[in-house]
């Protein structure tokens, strides 16, 4: 790190990737164990790379320094490695500003997330500036982040294979060549992770993805999936809810009658597309919406987005492929067969009328794509 990055650092106020200490002291047990909590609770929040510095005063950010080092990166490896499943990948180094001599602890955004102490196994994540417990739900958005949950193969276990729409489970296996029959049809939908079977005590549950794209009375399973549209033009809110097809082909139709017909409804079509598809659905606390008013139009979705490799571009391919793979097969309108440029699709539609805005919301986990309002195009 150079030293005009560290001096941007201090400058900042502590959050959920950034931490100060005055000291550390790992020849107590207390002093090695809240280092340990530190540096998990920090590898678990969201937002990239995490920075542990030493030698700041947390309350004023005065540059205090450490006189005398009795630590090495070796040392902190070795404490993390024993006290973190899986071990937080880390790095020390020591640069001095001022006159003064700091170390920082660089706390890498591993791909083995959620970590977890061993002592008490307890997963840490940072609330603004403050360690805290991660809650049952960021543990289980984490673990589906990672590759380590796939949620929407999980059974929703009140429910049965009584919930299915008939014609959407038949469409999807014709489509596949399979040939669907009242003598195979639960075979078919357990194999296909559409309905789990609990054998202990023989009858069958929907899986959340399986409800999500086959039942259009999901909603009393998963009230969390609703497309709110907040017209706040006429003052009018719609809720959608159903199967993911028909949500949103719902919202599409609304919005089409909502807004003038000169507005590029493509570019919003694609970015409701994205929202349905792509959501976190581990997050039960609320659902997307779509707030349309003169100035702008925002489309909200629970969920952050990993950054891809490409400048403002974003990767969502790992949430919800199971999901993805079944609306491709059965939306007769092909509109999920072209992936990976959704992104560049939104902006082309407003090339020359306005800038398409796309917020990756770390503290509210969820992401945010603001158009241009209904004003320009009236």
């Amino acid at each position: 790190m150079d030293k005009k990055k560290l001096i941007n650092l201090i400058k900042r106020q502590e959050g959920p990737k950034l931490d100060f200490k005055i000291m550390i002291d790992l020849d107590l047990e207390n002093g090695r164990k809240e280092l340990a909590k530190d540096i998990c609770a920090i590898a678990n929040s969201k937002g990239g790379r995490g920075y542990l510095i030493i030698g700041i005063e947390d309350k004023t950010r005065n540059i205090i320094g450490i006189d005398k080092v009795k630590f090495s990166e070796e040392q902190i490896q070795q404490l993390v490695s024993s006290r973190c499943e899986p071990p937080i990948p880390i790095s020390l180094e020591f640069i001095v500003i001022y006159g003064k001599k700091l170390a920082i602890i660089n706390i890498y955004d591993g791909e083995q997330k959620p970590y977890q102490m061993r002592d008490n196994g307890i997963f840490y994540i940072r609330r603004g500036s403050t360690t805290d417990y991660m809650r049952k739900e960021e543990i289980v958005s984490c673990l589906q982040e990672n590759f380590n949950l796939n949620v929407e193969l999980c059974p929703l276990i009140r429910s049965s294979e009584k919930i299915m729409d008939d014609k959407l489970v038949d469409s999807y296996f014709k489509i596949q060549g399979i040939n669907i029959n009242e003598t195979n049809r639960f075979e078919l939908m357990e194999s296909a992770s559409i309905l789990f079977l609990n054998r202990d005590e023989n009858r069958y549950m929907a899986t959340i993805g399986g409800a999500l794209v086959f039942s259009k009375e999901n909603n009393l399973f998963l009230p969390h999936n609703i497309i709110k549209i907040i017209s706040r033009i006429d003052n009018k809110d719609i809720i959608i809810n159903g199967d993911l097809l028909s949500m949103i082909n719902t919202a599409q139709k609304e919005l089409k009658l909502l807004l003038p017909v000169k507005y590029p409804l493509e570019a919003l079509y694609e970015a409701i597309k994205n929202a349905v598809v792509f959501r976190d659905y581990t997050n039960y606390n609320r659902g997307i919406d779509i707030v349309v008013d003169r100035t702008s139009i925002s489309i909200t979705s629970p969920g952050t987005f990993t950054k891809g490799r490409k400048v403002n571009a974003y990767n969502f391919r790992k949430r919800n492929m199971w999901i993805y793979e079944k609306l491709i097969a059965i939306d007769n309108m092909h509109r999920f067969d072209r992936a990976g440029d959704g992104f560049a699709r939104m902006q082309k539609g407003f090339r020359n009328m306005g800038k398409v805005k796309f917020l990756n919301i770390v503290e509210d986990n969820s992401f945010k794509v603001i158009f241009p309002g209904v004003n320009k195009f009236i």
